[in-house]
């Protein structure tokens, strides 16, 4: 398990340029700070993934999307505060919210009018987000195409060569990624 010296250097490594790799609910996670353009950048093309496909933002809390939620009319906001708050029992969601203001940045949201959210429930995600004071991206750690990792292992040996940093620790638990829906059709883009 990460000891708050394995968070502290995840954060200095974040805050710096890097990509890290993590662990989360369900499977190991690669991250950097989603303002920087050259760090996402870089995470795309270590996981070989196209731009245009977008990146989800993880959050330790409601809290920290505020500035993203508030355009959005208050049951949507509702709707989505309830459904994470209730993830310890129906498992990790993560929802596609239209990006009204455009707060977040290209390399981010891809080619799409909106962004990829979700709040851990996850202790490590949530302290690294905590330490950074905003959401961090989180996108599967594989090479696109590819079944992402379930252990450290697999991560040192697939892409480790080209992380700055692995934050050790264990997943949560879940045996799906997140699902994901539209919190403006409700549609499940992937089921949970």
């Amino acid at each position: 398990m990460a000891s708050d010296l394995h968070i502290k250097k995840a954060v200095r490594v974040v805050e710096a340029g890097g990509v890290i790799a993590y662990p989360t609910e369900a499977v190991w996670g690669l991250g950097c700070d989603p303002d920087n353009r050259e760090a996402c950048l870089t995470l795309l093309q270590i996981k070989q993934r196209p731009v245009e496909k977008g990146m989800i933002l993880v959050a330790a809390s409601v809290a920290q999307f505020a500035a993203l939620l508030a355009p959005l009319p208050v049951a949507q906001q509702k709707q989505l505060q309830q459904a994470w708050a209730n993830q310890a029992k129906t498992g990790p969601v993560t929802f596609l919210v239209p990006d009204l203001e455009d707060q977040v940045p290209w390399w981010v949201k891809g080619s799409h009018e909106s962004v990829a959210l979700r709040v851990s429930l996850h202790s490590q995600v949530q302290q690294l987000c905590q330490a950074l004071a905003a959401p961090l991206v989180s996108t599967s750690a594989n090479i696109t195409g590819t079944s992402p990792a379930t252990d450290r292992l697999r991560v040192e040996k697939t892409l480790g060569s080209q992380l700055d940093f692995i934050l050790p620790g264990s997943l949560g638990g879940a045996t799906k990624p997140s699902q994901i829906i539209d919190i403006n059709t409700g549609r499940v883009i992937r089921a949970g």
